[in-house]
């Protein structure tokens, strides 16, 4: 019999995605689960507006006093969990266009095996949440792709073409699917949105044996 597929939404500038990808690489361990990584490039400033930051001083905002509380909630959430598994998570300096790296990703799953899938995704996120990774620039993308152990000799190529119109269509496709937010996984058609849902999802995997758990928010997931 095949290994199960499962699809997984991301985004590299979403602290909920960051601090759900190791749990979600874990499945491949325990279970015969094939996991196919795919971005999800949200458009944050529809909906939280945006902001720039300068030596810690916003010097650019037209966010609502309801959206900051909005945004400084999700980095503290995400940060009680980040401090819980020793994960470094500096705030972002503004809202960064994911497009890049996400196209990075489509190019690392055409490329590579699973490892050098992980290895990517390992690298942006880890780097740029600690501010280390400029993920708009097209050759510091490019270079990550190399330290992924992937050829990259036609990265740019790839990026500035196929890529592009691949990640554009995929954007509308996702978003037709119902997905709106990161991490979503989705098996056998079934959506799951959120890491506290990853009970429910090992449920699923694991052939829905038993009692369907409950959502949770458990470190050790």
């Amino acid at each position: 019999m095949s290994a199960t597929q499962l699809q997984v939404y991301i985004d590299f500038k979403s602290p909920y995605a960051y601090v759900a990808k190791d749990a979600i690489f874990a499945l491949a361990n325990d279970f015969d689960v094939v996991i196919n990584w795919l971005p999800l490039t949200l458009n944050i400033g529809s909906y939280l507006g945006t902001a720039r930051k300068e030596s810690g001083r916003v010097v650019e905002s037209n966010r609502s006093p309801r959206q900051w509380l909005a945004v400084k909630y999700a980095y503290m959430d995400c940060r009680r969990y980040a401090n819980s598994r020793g994960l470094v998570l500096k705030g972002t300096q503004k809202i960064w266009d994911s497009s890049i790296a996400a196209i990075g990703l489509l190019y690392v799953n055409r490329q590579g095996d699973a490892g050098q899938v992980k290895r990517y995704i390992d690298h942006v996120y880890e780097r740029f949440w600690r501010r280390e990774l400029d993920i708009e620039d097209p050759f510091v993308v490019l270079d990550v792709v190399r330290q992924a152990d992937v050829n990259a000799d036609g990265f740019l190529q790839y990026l500035n073409g196929v890529g592009r119109a691949e990640h554009d269509a995929l954007q509308e496709q996702i978003l037709d699917a119902g997905c709106f937010g990161v991490p979503t996984l989705v098996i056998d058609n079934e959506m799951y949105f959120g890491r506290e849902h990853l009970p429910e999802v090992r449920w699923h995997l694991g052939g829905k044996s038993g009692a369907r758990p409950d959502i949770a928010y458990d470190t050790r997931l």
